[in-house]
């Protein structure tokens, strides 16, 4: 949404990729990307940015861009094309004051930096403790015994969250072209598919010689990857490759439970192994199992990771 959202600007010249951002205290979060590294007053441009959101999973510049063209807008995004299923988006930031106000309401004060520093903690007492510092808030009078119940109680509001299902109507209303114009659709689909993330998700499920254009997301028992695959029939070079000759898949998935992230990635793993033996992924209607990821075959047994996918086929 908030990529469509910045794309959306684009088109009604609002700004274009080339456009500077300045980055103030209050956009930086933790998490993946290189954008938290860079000093307050630092000007970024749009196309940057954009990059750093859908190729890194950066939530720095995520939150930049949303300061940019207003959370309003963004919201709009998902009113406008999936009206249902979606609840509503804030800031990366308000996500994090969000959870760690599950324990204080003075967590709404946390500040970008501050959010870095609770992030670069070792272990969930550490960060416990600097938070009672930063908020001035006795460990024993949290309203929580920890950050597990916190994110429990974080997640049970349901904010910040799709159902799998809208989330893929969002992706189709993308790829037929209703979201942004033929141009900007052709810009994020290949932004996508230059996606540094996930490797070990969906993707490593799946055949070779595919076109992946897709989004991860991550969060504490909370893993997700989703997006579009693109196949051609065997006999589409000899007759002349064009997009008619391919099969296009959406694909949304995700785990939760406390279990290693590795467990869920590889959860997710088998999803993109099944599809690819289902033959969905084969235009010819043939199965050729040689060419599906055998790894998820070896994988342990489940133990406590909850998966869910939904997928169409276009």
């Amino acid at each position: 949404p908030v990529a469509i959202a910045v794309l959306r600007g684009i088109e009604r010249n609002q700004f274009s990729l080339d456009s500077n951002v300045t980055l103030r205290a209050s956009d930086y979060v933790d998490g993946a990307g290189p954008t938290k590294g860079y000093p307050v007053g630092t000007p970024l441009t749009v196309r940057f940015l954009l990059e750093q959101m859908m190729v890194l999973s950066d939530n720095t510049a995520t939150d930049m861009l949303i300061d940019l063209v207003g959370i309003s807008e963004v919201n709009a995004v998902t009113q406008s094309l999936v009206p249902e299923g979606f609840s509503d988006i804030t800031t990366l930031s308000d996500v994090r004051r969000r959870i760690y106000g599950q324990l204080t309401p003075a967590a709404a004060r946390l500040s970008g930096p501050e959010l870095l520093m609770l992030r670069q903690q070792r272990t969930d007492e550490e960060r416990l403790q600097l938070l009672s510092r930063l908020t001035d808030t006795p460990v024993r009078r949290f309203r929580l015994a920890s950050l597990d119940a916190a994110y429990a109680a974080y997640y049970a509001q349901g904010v910040n969250s799709a159902r799998l299902d809208a989330y893929g109507e969002l992706l189709a209303r993308l790829v037929e072209g209703q979201a942004l114009t033929p141009r900007w659709t052709a810009y994020l689909i290949a932004l996508m598919e230059r996606v540094q993330t996930g490797t070990h998700r969906l993707k490593a499920g799946l055949p070779g010689g595919l076109r992946f254009a897709h989004k991860t997301g991550t969060q504490r028992y909370r893993i997700c990857d989703a997006g579009l695959i693109r196949t051609a029939s065997p006999v589409a070079p000899a007759a002349g490759l064009t997009d008619a000759h391919q099969r296009r898949v959406l694909l949304v998935a995700c785990t939760r439970g406390d279990v290693p992230v590795e467990r869920s990635e590889a959860a997710l793993m088998q999803v993109g192994a099944a599809l690819c033996r289902s033959g969905l992924l084969n235009t010819s209607g043939v199965t050729d199992a040689i060419t599906c990821h055998q790894a998820a075959i070896g994988a342990a047994p489940d133990t406590g990771t909850a998966a869910a996918a939904d997928f169409r086929v276009r």
